[in-house]
């Protein structure tokens, strides 16, 4: 079941009637006056060991009341106890590696995820221990010191699609941890299908319009409390005007992501019979067993897609150059449709073999659909492929 609007309007305002307000508050202070020093002691011990408030916030790095209000209503939205934000999306997965090293040193992750996530992992710099697998190797890799299992559904570049509960199954006792960015929990709620940590980059579609960094993580209270003790520790919490931009955008979730959804299967179903495409990638095409997938565990394929241009990097460098009402940039989930090339930008940190073995070739083009008319956005991309076409001509 889709996450209803009426949540999206409400969660973490529900006490601004007795407030007198209508709008949300920001609460910007830096540190908290004491009541007496006793309160500060106790409220300090309770926030450093990870609870998620305390009598007095003491100081901004341990509490922000506007970020809890966004983790009220972030957790309501993914039918979670709890939700941890950060400052970004990679604050939140460090946290989590780091948070996890209390059950092991050992992960096991699935491949494509976001190309910095894949570099934070592979790199070992916070001491862990990677192994990559395919969705149906996970119970291969298993380990006693295994702490996380990790997957990116729908992925980062490709849309491909994991199977949750299959991969639960196979972790048996280790927590699973899903990035369910590109899907939002409008799309999909990992954790009715039995993951332990839902994980977002907010920047992305939660905050939806550009100007936001932030990163959350949707848990059970057990497991959101080691992340809160990382939080205080390092120093990661989200800034109270980002909380406020990412509640304030909260209530227009759903309607943002579907009317994007609408736009992308009408470019999707162009560019799927266009012949100066090889390959399109977008799960509301997808037949057989990710169909199936789609079907079982999300509400819709969701508004971001690929797809490989002939000619290589040459002709999707041309496209990237030649359009001219998409944003050629990272990023995506923004009220603007963002186009990007996964091999030099956000997946070059990646090995190239490792590039190459996930479907991320120099052909391959990202688009995030926005808000704009589906055809005007066709027009621009025709537009685009045509000059693309014509430059790779002209090369030969």
């Amino acid at each position: 079941m889709s996450v209803k609007h009426t949540d999206l309007v409400h969660a973490g305002r529900q006490d601004l009637r007795s407030l007198g307000v209508h709008a949300l508050p920001v609460d910007l202070s830096t540190t908290y006056p004491l009541p007496d020093l006793g309160c500060g002691t106790a409220s300090l011990d309770t926030l450093v060991e990870g609870h998620q408030a305390a009598d007095n916030p003491v100081y901004a790095r341990l509490f922000n009341p506007t970020v809890d209000r966004w983790e009220r209503s972030l957790a309501r939205a993914e039918g979670a106890e709890a939700a941890v934000a950060f400052s970004s999306g990679m604050a939140a997965l460090t946290a989590c590696l780091l948070a996890m090293r209390e059950r092991g040193s050992h992960v096991v992750a699935v491949r494509p995820v976001y190309g910095t996530s894949d570099h934070l992992l592979d790199s070992g710099l916070l001491g862990n221990e990677v192994s990559w697998v395919t969705a149906d190797q996970v119970g291969d890799a298993i380990r006693p010191d295994t702490a996380m299992v990790m997957v990116e559904t729908p992925a980062n570049p490709t849309l491909k699609l994991v199977d949750i509960e299959a991969v639960v199954a196979q972790a048996g006792r280790v927590p699973v941890l899903v990035d369910s960015t590109f899907a939002t929990p409008v799309l999909q709620q990992p954790l009715k299908h039995g993951a332990a940590l839902v994980m977002h980059s907010a920047t992305k579609f939660l905050g939806g319009h550009g100007d936001v960094m932030a990163g959350v993580i949707a848990c059970s209270e057990e497991l959101a409390r080691p992340l809160r003790r990382v939080r205080v520790a390092t120093g990661a919490l989200l800034h109270p005007w980002a909380a406020y931009l990412l509640h304030r955008s909260m209530p227009t979730l759903k309607l943002r992501v579907e009317h994007a959804q609408s736009g992308a299967m009408t470019l999707a179903r162009k560019l799927a019979n266009d012949p100066r495409i090889s390959a399109i990638h977008y799960p509301g095409l997808a037949q057989g067993e990710a169909c199936s997938i789609l079907n079982r565990q999300m509400n819709g394929p969701g508004s971001v897609l690929a797809f490989e241009v002939n000619g290589g990097y040459a002709a999707a460098a041309a496209v990237m150059a030649s359009v001219t009402l998409m944003t050629p940039a990272v990023s995506l989930g923004s009220v603007d449709t963002l186009i990007q090339h996964p091999a030099a930008l956000t997946h070059r940190v990646m090995n190239e073999d490792d590039r190459q073995q996930c479907g991320i070739g120099t052909g391959l083009l990202r688009l995030s659909i926005g808000l704009e008319e589906p055809e005007d956005l066709w027009h621009d991309l025709d537009q685009a492929l045509e000059q693309a076409s014509l430059t790779t001509r002209q090369a030969a």
